[in-house]
């Protein structure tokens, strides 16, 4: 750990810029920001043989460090954002879970609170307003529909951070709902869904905008009955979020994805539960019971996959290195895209200058070494 680069020059990286790679490329930073040119007497950092990206940004994210975004105390809350922090996350929306309407007002006047102080960029509803024929790890017993009231309710709670909810848009008030979201401003994503194709056009022409983890919790693609997953896939729209672990995506679908939306319309993202930097064990997702083996976690009961362990650089090396994706196409997916749909790429998503400095430091081998998050060293690169 290291404190401020009050005026900092890091050179000699491959700098992934908003317009295409630059070889040997320069990075200014002065205080939290990026500037165009360094300040008399700035430190020089030789990143040759280095990766300079944009810091990533996650915009599905249940928690990390052993710690729960849906339960934990504000300390245990900044415990995980830190932990995300050290893997290259420098802006992160907290995700919650299916709980009782009453708890989850109670979450997000807790979490605004952390939004409002800068360490969270917003707050995620993914449940209670999703099928019960697609719940994954949410509990069956705790849903409801979509209705416009409630779904006030919990904005209204989050005292304007709430920036997304997932809902079953073909469940009554569904589309209701989505037009209450778009009317605000807030993102209306289709997910844990049970939609046919036709209703899924339905809930995009209301006005949602995002696929939560596209094809995980939606029935799948056939030729008679496409599905949510054609309509998501074809509408330019539409973002996709995909879940890069290896777990969630067979490769295969990954590409296919990638190839029909293209990069532009891609957001990788964690969808991490506590046990993201933390390890093996058992963990509680809101009241379902979870375990995780080998990296994978599952309910107990049901055998559900239950969120990931995923950290973001592990998604941009996989995507890299193993799915071939180019690194350009990688960091507005992985930076970028979120950022603009989250309303703040005026200030992350891409190295500019009069933006914050939020960046990663990854080696040829694309294994992250660096993460500066506001002109300040999260962890500073060891350059030998």
């Amino acid at each position: 750990m290291a404190g401020r680069a009050d005026s900092t020059v890091l050179a000699g990286a491959r700098v992934v810029l908003p317009t295409g790679t630059v070889e040997n490329g320069r990075v200014t930073v002065e205080g939290t920001r990026i500037t165009g040119s360094p300040a008399e007497g700035a430190r020089t950092i030789d990143l040759t043989g280095h990766w300079v990206v944009p810091g990533f940004v996650d915009m599905h994210n249940h928690g990390g460090g052993g710690a729960s975004f849906t339960s934990g105390t504000v300390d245990e809350v900044l415990t995980g954002v830190r932990t995300h922090r050290e893997h290259g996350t420098t802006t992160l929306v907290a995700s919650t879970v299916t709980g009782e309407m009453d708890f989850l007002a109670e979450r997000a006047g807790i979490l605004s609170e952390l939004v409002e102080q800068g360490d969270l960029a917003g707050i995620h509803f993914e449940g209670p307003f999703i099928s019960p024929c697609r719940k994954g790890a949410h509990s069956e017993t705790l849903l409801r529909h979509p209705d416009p009231a409630e779904v006030r309710k919990l904005m209204d709670a989050a005292r304007g951070t709430a920036k997304m909810f997932t809902l079953a848009t073909e469940l009554p008030g569904g589309i209701e709902s989505v037009r209450l979201l778009a009317e605000h401003g807030v993102i209306a994503a289709i997910g844990h869904t049970d939609a046919t194709y036709e209703q899924t056009v339905e809930a995009i022409d209301a006005g949602a905008t995002v696929a939560t983890h596209l094809f995980n919790a939606m029935p799948p693609f056939a030729h008679r009955d496409p599905g949510p997953i054609a309509a998501l896939l074809e509408d330019e729209r539409i973002t996709v979020e995909l879940i890069n672990d290896g777990t969630h995506l067979h490769p295969a679908a990954l590409q296919l994805a990638y190839h029909h939306a293209g990069a532009a319309r891609v957001a990788l993202i964690t969808d991490a539960m506590d046990a993201a930097g933390f390890g093996d064990g058992q963990y509680q997702l809101g009241p379902l019971a979870v375990e995780v083996k080998d990296g994978v976690a599952r309910l107990v009961e049901g055998d559900s996959i239950a969120g990931s362990t995923l950290t973001l650089d592990t998604a941009f090396r996989r995507a890299v290195t193993l799915d071939r994706i180019p690194v350009e196409d990688v960091v507005r997916s992985i930076s970028a895209n979120p950022a603009r749909l989250l309303g703040v790429y005026d200030k992350v998503g891409s190295l500019e200058p009069g933006k914050d400095a939020d960046l990663v430091v990854l080696d040829a081998d694309f294994a992250l070494k660096g993460v500066m998050r506001k002109g300040e060293w999260v962890i500073e690169p060891e350059l030998g």
